[in-house]
């Protein structure tokens, strides 16, 4: 939907879910000497300031990748994490200062090759304009559609060198994307068996999320991991996300 701005909620403890492990992937897909292609069906603006603009209404960046700049002794993946988050923040004004923050392109980005490609799709006007300028320069190795990544995914696939990590992040706010992620995975697995697909979806006290991860459950896959991570109780008003999770094939 057109009225979802991902700003708003950059960096937030969904964030670091989803750029953990999605880093985690694409770092295990590239120790294979052979290219890969990146594929993010829903990419957003590619980078997001955490000191001005959507992402100070409700700055929910500090419940989620704020803690974990701060935090001591962390497990070596989870400190490579914090330490590319950095990278993106060198002009700050101390190594624990937060300016900035990188989308899902920009995390893959870190992790391609010479031979490696990403294709981006973002159908919100805006944030496809401050995708392409975020990427501007990059030739051809990065190609950025304002498509419904929902259809634009069906020319990806299969990819020429026959390896790839799809990222799935809808935002949900139609309730149709739920069944929308279902039929794009039968789809994208008629296509291209062998890819590697990772499905983000929030936590809510409503059925869709449930039924959605029951249908993928159900697809007869060889292999999945379901990852859950919870962050408070549920609200006892009903709303609200309080947790998300990652589906991956």
């Amino acid at each position: 939907m057109l009225s979802y701005r991902h700003a708003f909620h950059a960096g937030n403890h969904a964030d670091v879910l989803k750029h953990y492990v999605l880093g985690l992937v694409l770092a295990y897909t590239k120790q294979k000497d052979k290219p890969f292609w990146y594929v993010d069906t829903h990419a957003g603006a590619g980078m997001y300031s955490l000191t001005e603009g959507y992402a100070t209404q409700n700055a929910e960046f500090e419940q989620g990748i704020a803690k974990l700049m701060t935090a001591d002794n962390l497990p070596k993946p989870l400190a490579d994490f914090v330490a590319q988050i950095k990278s993106f923040n060198l002009n700050s004004s101390s190594s624990d200062s937060l300016n900035l923050y990188p989308g899902s392109p920009a995390i893959a980005q870190d992790f391609l090759r010479a031979d490696d490609k990403m294709r981006l799709f973002e159908l919100h006007p805006n944030d496809c304009k401050l995708l392409i300028e975020n990427f501007r320069g990059q030739g051809k190795q990065v190609k950025i559609e304002m498509q419904d990544g929902f259809a634009g995914i069906k020319a990806c696939l299969p990819p020429p060198p026959r390896r790839a990590v799809v990222l799935i992040d809808p935002p949900y706010e139609d309730k149709q994307d739920y069944q929308r992620v279902v039929k794009m995975i039968k789809d994208s697995l008629t296509r291209f068996a062998t890819g590697t697909y990772i499905v983000w979806y929030p936590l809510l006290q409503r059925p869709e999320p449930h039924d959605m991860i029951s249908d993928l459950m159900g697809l007869n896959l060889p292999d999945w991991l379901n990852i859950e991570m919870t962050i408070h109780e549920p609200s006892t008003e009903g709303f609200g996300m309080h947790g998300s999770g990652l589906f991956i094939i």
